[in-house]
């Protein structure tokens, strides 16, 4: 049996040519009989086989290869490094800066972390450290250590912290780390 080369099937898109299937496989399904009954209405006894796996080959047509996907995610993470290193060094020249404030709430961090947990708080205005650290996928200690630092740093730095714990509730949140009203332009 000879049949025309599927991209999908053999990997090379210039390929074009036939190919010998040498092996074949059974493969069992099972389905509603409801739907087997329309098929063999619509498709004849002796060609079943065939409707079936041709069916097979263009859904495979269709669905993107796991190297394919595996490479774009590996892109998106290179996108995502190089972002925070551009960043960094717009931070680093004070060019990146908040527009409602004064000073630069990034000039205070020191790598990726730090950069997305000051634009979560940007964002959202106030975070739990559980919250920051679940949407950051990382320990909620690093978290708190990260976030005391960045605390201490701007307040040796601004004569006044970036962002601050508060214990009590505001804005629906207990126990959370707010960043300071002079970035986020609200009086608390």
């Amino acid at each position: 049996m000879k049949l025309s080369c599927n991209s999908a099937i053999c990997g090379d898109q210039t390929c074009g040519e036939s190919m010998k299937v040498e092996k074949l496989v059974t493969v069992s399904a099972k389905i509603p009989e409801v739907l087997y009954a329309e098929l063999a209405v619509r498709v004849p006894e002796g060609e079943r086989s065939d409707f079936i796996r041709e069916a097979i080959i263009e859904k495979l047509e269709r669905t993107p290869r796991p190297e394919k996907i595996l490479d774009l995610d590996r892109r998106i993470g290179e996108l995502e490094t190089d972002l925070s290193e551009i960043k960094r060094f717009l931070s680093d020249l004070e060019v990146l800066t908040f527009s409602k404030g004064k000073a630069n709430p990034h000039k205070f961090c020191s790598d990726d972390v730090d950069h997305k947990i000051v634009d979560y708080l940007i964002h959202y205005k106030g975070a739990t450290t559980p919250e920051l650290a679940e949407a950051l996928g990382v320990n909620r200690w690093l978290v708190l250590n990260r976030l005391r630092r960045i605390e201490r740093s701007s307040k040796r730095h601004l004569g006044k912290e970036i962002i601050s714990y508060y214990g009590g509730r505001k804005r629906g949140k207990k126990k959370a780390w707010w960043l300071a009203e002079d970035f986020t332009g609200e009086q608390e």
